[in-house]
Protein backbone atom coordinates (compact mmCIF):
# COMPACT_ATOMS: atom_id res chain seq x y z
CA UNK A 1 0.00 0.00 0.00
CA UNK A 2 2.86 2.70 1.21
CA UNK A 3 4.55 1.70 -2.42
CA UNK A 4 1.23 2.35 -4.23
CA UNK A 5 1.17 6.24 -2.29
CA UNK A 6 4.03 6.50 -3.13
CA UNK A 7 3.96 5.69 -7.13
CA UNK A 8 1.23 8.29 -6.95
CA UNK A 9 3.43 10.85 -6.58
CA UNK A 10 6.28 10.33 -8.85
CA UNK A 11 6.78 9.42 -12.44
CA UNK A 12 8.88 6.53 -12.97
CA UNK A 13 10.97 6.41 -15.84
CA UNK A 14 12.70 3.67 -18.23
CA UNK A 15 16.08 4.40 -19.24
CA UNK A 16 18.13 3.14 -21.66
CA UNK A 17 21.90 4.40 -20.98
CA UNK A 18 22.88 3.71 -24.44
CA UNK A 19 27.23 4.55 -25.23
CA UNK A 20 25.52 6.70 -28.51
CA UNK A 21 22.47 8.11 -27.37
CA UNK A 22 20.31 7.99 -24.03
CA UNK A 23 16.79 7.26 -24.70
CA UNK A 24 14.63 8.06 -21.07
CA UNK A 25 10.26 7.64 -21.33
CA UNK A 26 7.84 8.42 -18.59
CA UNK A 27 5.51 6.09 -17.07
CA UNK A 28 2.26 6.71 -19.46
CA UNK A 29 4.10 9.39 -20.92
CA UNK A 30 6.12 7.68 -23.68
CA UNK A 31 9.57 8.80 -24.65
CA UNK A 32 10.47 12.10 -23.44
CA UNK A 33 14.15 12.44 -24.40
CA UNK A 34 16.40 10.85 -27.23
CA UNK A 35 19.92 12.59 -27.24
CA UNK A 36 23.53 12.08 -27.63
CA UNK A 37 25.35 10.29 -24.16
CA UNK A 38 27.91 13.04 -23.93
CA UNK A 39 28.14 15.56 -22.22
CA UNK A 40 30.60 19.10 -22.87
CA UNK A 41 32.48 19.94 -19.84
CA UNK A 42 33.65 23.26 -18.93
CA UNK A 43 37.18 24.03 -16.99
CA UNK A 44 38.54 27.14 -15.08
CA UNK A 45 42.22 28.40 -14.46
CA UNK A 46 41.65 26.30 -10.67
CA UNK A 47 40.54 22.92 -12.67
CA UNK A 48 37.05 23.40 -11.49
CA UNK A 49 34.41 21.87 -13.40
CA UNK A 50 30.93 22.60 -14.64
CA UNK A 51 27.87 21.23 -17.32
CA UNK A 52 28.26 23.29 -20.30
CA UNK A 53 25.95 21.10 -22.35
CA UNK A 54 24.49 17.46 -22.32
CA UNK A 55 23.20 15.74 -25.48
CA UNK A 56 22.56 17.04 -28.82
CA UNK A 57 24.15 20.44 -28.18
CA UNK A 58 27.32 18.87 -26.50
CA UNK A 59 27.45 16.13 -29.90
CA UNK A 60 28.51 19.61 -31.73
CA UNK A 61 31.14 20.65 -29.76
CA UNK A 62 32.93 16.96 -29.92
CA UNK A 63 35.99 17.57 -31.84
CA UNK A 64 35.86 21.35 -31.92
CA UNK A 65 36.55 22.46 -28.49
CA UNK A 66 38.97 24.97 -26.88
CA UNK A 67 41.18 23.89 -24.14
CA UNK A 68 39.05 24.68 -21.68
CA UNK A 69 36.08 22.97 -22.61
CA UNK A 70 35.90 18.90 -23.16
CA UNK A 71 33.07 16.77 -24.88
CA UNK A 72 32.84 13.66 -23.08
CA UNK A 73 31.63 9.95 -23.93
CA UNK A 74 31.37 8.90 -20.21
CA UNK A 75 29.77 5.63 -21.86
CA UNK A 76 32.67 2.90 -23.44
CA UNK A 77 31.61 -0.25 -25.16
CA UNK A 78 28.00 -0.48 -23.10
CA UNK A 79 29.99 0.02 -19.51
CA UNK A 80 30.62 3.26 -17.49
CA UNK A 81 33.83 4.66 -18.69
CA UNK A 82 33.61 7.84 -16.36
CA UNK A 83 31.44 7.49 -13.18
CA UNK A 84 31.17 11.29 -12.17
CA UNK A 85 30.48 12.09 -15.64
CA UNK A 86 28.08 9.49 -15.95
CA UNK A 87 26.42 10.53 -12.64
CA UNK A 88 26.00 13.95 -13.65
CA UNK A 89 24.59 13.28 -17.03
CA UNK A 90 22.34 10.68 -15.31
CA UNK A 91 21.23 13.65 -13.24
CA UNK A 92 20.33 15.55 -15.87
CA UNK A 93 18.35 13.60 -17.73
CA UNK A 94 16.19 12.93 -14.84
CA UNK A 95 15.41 16.09 -13.78
CA UNK A 96 14.96 17.00 -16.94
CA UNK A 97 12.42 14.38 -17.82
CA UNK A 98 10.73 14.01 -14.23
CA UNK A 99 10.05 17.65 -13.51
CA UNK A 100 8.36 16.53 -10.06
CA UNK A 101 5.82 18.52 -8.40
CA UNK A 102 5.71 15.97 -5.87
CA UNK A 103 7.48 14.72 -2.68
CA UNK A 104 9.46 11.51 -3.81
CA UNK A 105 12.04 10.55 -5.96
CA UNK A 106 11.27 8.31 -8.89
CA UNK A 107 11.74 4.56 -9.38
CA UNK A 108 14.36 3.72 -12.19
CA UNK A 109 14.67 0.66 -14.20
CA UNK A 110 17.76 0.98 -16.75
CA UNK A 111 18.63 -0.93 -19.70
CA UNK A 112 21.99 -2.79 -19.32
CA UNK A 113 24.31 -4.79 -21.69
CA UNK A 114 24.47 -8.57 -21.10
CA UNK A 115 27.17 -10.14 -19.31
CA UNK A 116 27.93 -7.13 -17.15
CA UNK A 117 30.35 -7.77 -13.67
CA UNK A 118 28.54 -7.22 -10.31
CA UNK A 119 30.82 -4.08 -10.07
CA UNK A 120 29.82 -2.76 -13.43
CA UNK A 121 25.95 -3.50 -12.52
CA UNK A 122 26.81 -1.61 -8.79
CA UNK A 123 28.66 1.71 -11.13
CA UNK A 124 25.17 2.10 -12.95
CA UNK A 125 22.81 1.14 -9.67
CA UNK A 126 24.97 3.70 -7.83
CA UNK A 127 24.82 6.21 -10.42
CA UNK A 128 21.11 6.51 -10.62
CA UNK A 129 20.41 6.59 -7.24
CA UNK A 130 23.38 9.25 -5.98
CA UNK A 131 21.04 11.08 -9.35
CA UNK A 132 18.06 11.07 -7.53
CA UNK A 133 16.54 7.52 -8.17
CA UNK A 134 14.46 6.02 -5.32
CA UNK A 135 14.58 1.91 -6.40
CA UNK A 136 17.17 1.29 -9.38
CA UNK A 137 16.13 -1.92 -11.35
CA UNK A 138 18.17 -3.64 -14.03
CA UNK A 139 17.18 -4.99 -16.99
CA UNK A 140 19.34 -6.87 -19.38
CA UNK A 141 19.47 -5.17 -23.20
CA UNK A 142 18.68 -8.45 -25.09
CA UNK A 143 15.24 -8.92 -23.04
CA UNK A 144 14.58 -5.22 -23.48
CA UNK A 145 14.96 -5.49 -27.09
CA UNK A 146 13.03 -8.32 -27.76
CA UNK A 147 10.45 -7.19 -25.84
CA UNK A 148 10.12 -3.17 -27.24
CA UNK A 149 10.89 -5.58 -30.90
CA UNK A 150 7.09 -7.19 -30.30
CA UNK A 151 8.69 -10.43 -29.35
CA UNK A 152 6.20 -13.25 -27.11
CA UNK A 153 8.90 -13.29 -24.57
CA UNK A 154 6.80 -14.72 -21.99
CA UNK A 155 5.75 -17.82 -24.55
CA UNK A 156 7.09 -21.05 -24.15
CA UNK A 157 8.56 -20.65 -27.71
CA UNK A 158 12.47 -19.45 -28.64
CA UNK A 159 12.52 -16.21 -30.20
CA UNK A 160 15.84 -14.79 -31.32
CA UNK A 161 16.91 -11.20 -30.87
CA UNK A 162 20.43 -9.01 -32.39
CA UNK A 163 20.50 -5.49 -31.11
CA UNK A 164 23.39 -3.53 -32.71
CA UNK A 165 23.75 -0.44 -30.53
CA UNK A 166 26.46 1.81 -30.15
CA UNK A 167 28.72 0.41 -28.01
CA UNK A 168 27.57 -3.26 -27.99
CA UNK A 169 26.38 -6.24 -30.41
CA UNK A 170 23.58 -8.23 -28.06
CA UNK A 171 22.54 -11.35 -28.68
CA UNK A 172 19.80 -13.17 -26.76
CA UNK A 173 17.82 -16.03 -27.21
CA UNK A 174 14.03 -15.66 -25.10
CA UNK A 175 11.38 -18.56 -23.93
CA UNK A 176 9.38 -17.92 -20.61
CA UNK A 177 10.09 -14.39 -19.89
CA UNK A 178 13.55 -15.22 -19.37
CA UNK A 179 17.01 -15.45 -21.36
CA UNK A 180 17.98 -19.13 -22.49
CA UNK A 181 21.57 -18.15 -24.33
CA UNK A 182 23.03 -14.63 -24.86
CA UNK A 183 26.14 -13.25 -26.04
CA UNK A 184 27.52 -9.37 -25.91
CA UNK A 185 30.26 -8.39 -28.06
CA UNK A 186 32.14 -4.96 -28.16
CA UNK A 187 31.43 -4.65 -32.09
CA UNK A 188 28.43 -2.26 -32.68
CA UNK A 189 27.95 1.45 -34.14
CA UNK A 190 31.10 3.01 -32.57
CA UNK A 191 33.58 0.07 -33.84
CA UNK A 192 32.44 0.14 -37.28
CA UNK A 193 32.40 4.10 -37.66
CA UNK A 194 35.95 3.26 -36.27
CA UNK A 195 36.72 0.76 -38.93
CA UNK A 196 35.80 3.62 -41.64
CA UNK A 197 37.86 6.12 -40.21
CA UNK A 198 41.17 3.65 -40.49
CA UNK A 199 39.62 2.58 -44.33
CA UNK A 200 39.63 5.85 -45.50
CA UNK A 201 43.11 6.71 -43.65
CA UNK A 202 44.76 3.59 -45.43
CA UNK A 203 43.19 3.94 -48.30
CA UNK A 204 42.67 7.39 -49.11
CA UNK A 205 45.47 9.44 -46.68
CA UNK A 206 42.49 11.11 -45.30
CA UNK A 207 41.74 11.93 -41.88
CA UNK A 208 38.27 12.09 -40.94
CA UNK A 209 36.67 12.23 -37.52
CA UNK A 210 34.02 9.63 -36.08
CA UNK A 211 31.35 11.87 -36.44
CA UNK A 212 32.25 12.28 -40.26
CA UNK A 213 32.15 8.19 -40.38
CA UNK A 214 29.10 8.22 -38.68
CA UNK A 215 27.69 10.24 -41.34
CA UNK A 216 29.29 7.80 -44.32
CA UNK A 217 27.45 4.85 -42.53
CA UNK A 218 24.10 6.38 -42.62
CA UNK A 219 24.44 7.76 -45.73
CA UNK A 220 26.00 5.20 -47.86
CA UNK A 221 26.95 2.28 -45.64
CA UNK A 222 25.41 -1.10 -46.77
CA UNK A 223 26.18 -4.57 -46.23
CA UNK A 224 25.25 -6.17 -49.52
CA UNK A 225 26.37 -5.04 -53.53
CA UNK A 226 23.91 -2.31 -54.52
CA UNK A 227 22.31 -2.30 -57.96
CA UNK A 228 23.37 1.37 -58.32
CA UNK A 229 26.44 2.46 -56.20
CA UNK A 230 25.82 5.57 -53.87
CA UNK A 231 28.40 7.98 -53.63
CA UNK A 232 28.86 11.33 -51.72
CA UNK A 233 31.84 13.82 -51.09
CA UNK A 234 34.00 13.64 -47.74
CA UNK A 235 36.19 16.51 -46.75
CA UNK A 236 38.91 16.14 -44.28
CA UNK A 237 42.94 16.51 -44.09
CA UNK A 238 45.71 14.83 -46.29
CA UNK A 239 48.19 13.03 -43.93
CA UNK A 240 50.62 13.50 -46.10
CA UNK A 241 50.42 16.98 -47.36
CA UNK A 242 48.49 18.08 -44.06
CA UNK A 243 46.68 20.30 -46.49
CA UNK A 244 42.20 20.09 -46.30
CA UNK A 245 40.84 18.13 -49.72
CA UNK A 246 38.04 16.16 -50.23
CA UNK A 247 37.46 13.09 -52.25
CA UNK A 248 34.39 10.91 -53.68
CA UNK A 249 33.34 8.16 -51.33
CA UNK A 250 31.47 5.13 -52.92
CA UNK A 251 28.84 2.57 -51.14
CA UNK A 252 31.20 -0.09 -52.46
CA UNK A 253 33.81 1.81 -50.18
CA UNK A 254 32.02 1.67 -47.18
CA UNK A 255 31.09 -1.98 -47.66
CA UNK A 256 34.79 -2.91 -47.72
CA UNK A 257 35.45 -0.62 -44.57
CA UNK A 258 33.02 -2.50 -42.17
CA UNK A 259 32.94 -5.96 -43.89
CA UNK A 260 35.04 -7.30 -40.90
CA UNK A 261 32.90 -6.09 -38.83
CA UNK A 262 30.14 -7.40 -39.49
CA UNK A 263 31.62 -10.62 -39.76
CA UNK A 264 32.64 -10.40 -36.33
CA UNK A 265 28.74 -10.13 -35.62
CA UNK A 266 27.72 -12.75 -37.73
CA UNK A 267 30.50 -15.05 -35.98
CA UNK A 268 28.71 -14.28 -32.55
CA UNK A 269 25.54 -15.01 -34.20
CA UNK A 270 26.84 -18.37 -35.20
CA UNK A 271 28.07 -19.25 -31.94
CA UNK A 272 24.74 -18.56 -30.25
CA UNK A 273 22.69 -20.82 -32.59
CA UNK A 274 25.16 -23.93 -32.15
CA UNK A 275 24.85 -23.57 -28.06
CA UNK A 276 20.62 -23.29 -28.97
CA UNK A 277 18.77 -26.45 -27.08
CA UNK A 278 17.13 -28.74 -29.75
CA UNK A 279 14.03 -27.81 -27.69
CA UNK A 280 13.99 -24.24 -29.74
CA UNK A 281 16.27 -24.72 -32.89
CA UNK A 282 13.07 -25.26 -34.25
CA UNK A 283 11.19 -22.17 -32.74
CA UNK A 284 14.14 -20.19 -34.53
CA UNK A 285 14.13 -21.78 -37.88
CA UNK A 286 10.42 -21.09 -37.62
CA UNK A 287 10.33 -17.54 -36.39
CA UNK A 288 13.53 -16.27 -37.66
CA UNK A 289 16.31 -13.66 -36.32
CA UNK A 290 15.04 -10.13 -35.50
CA UNK A 291 17.27 -7.19 -35.94
CA UNK A 292 17.13 -4.35 -33.79
CA UNK A 293 19.65 -1.01 -32.74
CA UNK A 294 21.08 1.75 -34.83
CA UNK A 295 22.98 -1.08 -37.07
CA UNK A 296 19.87 -2.98 -38.03
CA UNK A 297 19.66 0.25 -40.77
CA UNK A 298 22.57 -0.60 -42.45
CA UNK A 299 21.14 -1.06 -45.90
CA UNK A 300 21.17 -4.96 -46.83
CA UNK A 301 22.21 -6.18 -43.41
CA UNK A 302 19.07 -8.83 -43.14
CA UNK A 303 19.92 -10.12 -46.53
CA UNK A 304 23.52 -10.31 -45.28
CA UNK A 305 22.93 -12.28 -42.30
CA UNK A 306 20.22 -14.11 -43.78
CA UNK A 307 22.49 -15.32 -46.62
CA UNK A 308 25.24 -16.91 -43.97
CA UNK A 309 23.03 -18.42 -41.72
CA UNK A 310 20.13 -19.74 -44.19
CA UNK A 311 17.67 -18.64 -41.58
CA UNK A 312 14.70 -15.91 -41.94
CA UNK A 313 15.96 -12.02 -40.86
CA UNK A 314 13.49 -9.43 -40.09
CA UNK A 315 14.35 -5.73 -39.08
CA UNK A 316 11.91 -4.74 -36.41
CA UNK A 317 9.57 -1.76 -36.22
CA UNK A 318 11.38 0.99 -35.90
CA UNK A 319 14.80 -0.82 -34.18
CA UNK A 320 16.08 2.27 -32.75
CA UNK A 321 13.81 2.25 -30.56
CA UNK A 322 12.86 -1.28 -29.30
CA UNK A 323 14.73 -1.38 -26.55
CA UNK A 324 13.98 1.80 -25.01
CA UNK A 325 10.27 0.89 -25.58
CA UNK A 326 11.17 -2.62 -24.54
CA UNK A 327 12.57 -0.44 -21.14
CA UNK A 328 9.34 0.96 -20.70
CA UNK A 329 7.29 -1.68 -21.22
CA UNK A 330 9.08 -3.46 -18.22
CA UNK A 331 8.79 -0.55 -16.25
CA UNK A 332 4.59 -1.14 -16.71
CA UNK A 333 4.83 -4.22 -15.88
CA UNK A 334 7.86 -4.31 -13.23
CA UNK A 335 5.78 -6.99 -11.06
CA UNK A 336 5.05 -9.46 -13.70
CA UNK A 337 8.65 -9.42 -14.96
CA UNK A 338 10.51 -9.63 -12.49
CA UNK A 339 12.87 -12.44 -13.54
CA UNK A 340 14.07 -10.23 -16.47
CA UNK A 341 13.98 -6.70 -14.30
CA UNK A 342 15.78 -6.72 -11.03
CA UNK A 343 16.85 -5.12 -8.26
CA UNK A 344 20.65 -5.70 -7.40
Amino acid sequence: MFKRVLGMFSNDLAIDLGTANTLVLVKGQGICINEPSVVAMQYDKHGQQRILAVGQEAKKMVGKTPGNIKAIRPMKDGVIADFEVTEMMIRYFIEKAHKRKGFFSPRIIICVPYGLTQVERRAVKDSAENAGARYVYLIEEPMAAAIGAGLPVKDPNGNLVVDIGGGTTEIGVTSLGGLVQSKSIRIAGDSIDQAIVDYVKKNFNLLIGDRIAEELKIEIGTAIPLEEELVTTVRGRDQIEGSLTSIEITSEHIRAAIQDSLDGIVNALEDVLELIPPELAGDIVENGIVLTGGGALIRGLDKYISDIVKLPVYIAEDPLLAVAKGTGIALDELDVLQQTAYED
